[in-house]
């Protein structure tokens, strides 16, 4: 018998081992304009093919607001319907929410599968999921969007009623049965990633502990991220020219211009209108961002709207909690449009143009980092015995030293200190 998650799993899946052919609907509101409506919808097509199947073609309205049981109008409900019967379609994906309603009535009406785009991208997540965080977090959400779209069986599968005093009465359905399953699936989910979560802070914690400061690469999904992180710590994560290649934070250390070492992350890539689902279900992983002493904004400079691409990741920083952390705008890939990355210098003050795949810019960024990094520190000025050579060697190693002198007794050292060190060393701290 198939798990819940199985169930949600096929019945939202894209991909099954062939290339199914997709046609693409948006409705265009008021709040938008038709070349905004395509761009999103270019990119819903590159969400299709990196689930595995291809579009076949497109179809757009404009209303004022959605129908309330096709989303798009009744007239443009069969118009959609000739066309999927003309081009053979498996598969039709609105780049607009769908209610389950709405989605019953369409895959009532067109004979077919009706999906929306956050059922793409929650199947997306579902393949690129290897960790067993990562997979709870898929199912979570999977489970979470399937369960109220369940319709099936809510007739047919009535159990037989049985005789006999207390066993009269109506069965219970295999719809309620279903919705039981998976709601008694969701709260174990619940409860294995609140684990999960208490480990991730238990981990934070202990580096917070060390004194090293911590720095999360953030933005939108195949900005570069990865070819960041692998560009400045050597760190071997997959990189591919594809939507959420990668799913499971990387952390590594960094060392520096100044010498001082920092832990940097990788985090799960954002879109535009990135399912509340998701969010919530890989809250755990997201918190690296919110945790973070800097964020490193890594921005597409070839990517069609890159400012647009900014403010959805803003808007997702938002959402965890993350907009508070101080940010370094990356501008990558300037090798691939060097005028659009100098344009985004210019309008965004602070932030820095960068390669990873050709390294251009690498010394930038990191004196950017450091002194990001230097600006969130304390200078201070220790008194230090010469007997205590191993508290000379932390004060190196977890900040930077700006000068040293020699006294009767003692050394006398000024240097960077993350506010973890300082009280770690107080008993050294000369008072100002």
């Amino acid at each position: 018998m198939n798990t819940p998650y199985q169930e949600a799993l096929g019945s939202t899946l894209i991909s099954r081992g062939i290339r199914e052919r997709i046609i693409l609907v948006a409705v265009t509101m008021s709040d938008r304009n038709d070349d905004q409506t395509q761009e999103s919808l270019d990119e819903l097509a590159q969400l299709i093919d990196t689930a595995g199947a291809f579009e076949v073609a497109r179809i757009t309205q404009r209303r004022d607001s959605p129908d309330s049981a096709y989303y798009i109008g009744k007239g443009k409900a069969e118009e959609l319907k000739e066309l999927c019967l003309a081009l053979d379609s498996d598969t039709v994906v609105f780049d607009n929410e769908l209610s389950p309603g709405q989605q019953y009535n369409l895959e009532k009406l067109l004979g077919r599968t009706a999906l929306d785009r956050t059922a793409v991208i929650l199947d997306i997540f579902a393949q690129n999921a290897h960790t067993l965080e990562g997979k709870a977090q898929v199912e979570l959400a999977l489970l979470r969007y399937r369960l109220p779209r369940i319709r099936r069986g809510a007739k047919a599968g009535l159990s037989q009623q049985a005789g006999g005093i207390g066993a009269r009465g109506p069965g219970e359905t295999k719809l309620e049965v279903d919705r039981r399953r998976i709601s008694e699936r969701i709260s174990r989910l619940d409860r294995e990633l609140d684990g999960l979560q208490k480990t991730r802070q238990e981990q934070r914690k202990s580096r917070g502990r060390s004194g090293l400061g911590a720095v999360a690469i953030v933005g939108y999904t195949n900005a570069g991220k990865s070819s960041v992180l692998n560009r400045l710590t050597s760190a071997g994560v997959l990189v591919e020219n594809r939507l959420f290649a990668t799913l499971d934070p990387t952390t590594r250390r960094l060392a520096l211009p100044g010498g001082e070492p920092v832990l940097l992350s990788d985090t799960v890539g954002f879109v535009r209108r990135l399912p509340h689902g998701l969010i919530e279900a890989f809250k755990s992983t997201l918190e690296v961002a919110s945790a973070s002493d800097l964020l490193v904004h890594v921005v597409d400079a070839s990517a069609f709207d890159p400012n647009g691409q900014i403010v959805a990741v803003r808007e997702v920083l938002a959402e965890i909690g993350a907009d508070k952390v101080p940010e370094l705008l990356v501008i990558n890939k300037s090798d691939l449009d060097p005028d659009s990355a100098k344009r985004l210098v210019h309008e965004h003050r602070g932030a820095v143009a960068f390669s990873a795949v050709t390294g251009e810019g690498l010394n930038d960024l990191l004196l950017a980092i450091g002194d990001r990094m230097r600006a969130l520190t304390t200078v201070i000025e220790l008194l230090i015995p010469y007997d205590r050579g191993d508290i000379v060697a932390t004060v190196h190693r977890e900040g930077e030293v700006v000068s040293t002198s020699n006294e009767e007794t003692a050394m006398r050292i000024r240097a960077r200190l993350a506010d973890a060190s300082v009280g770690r060393l107080s008993e050294f701290v000369v008072t100002q």
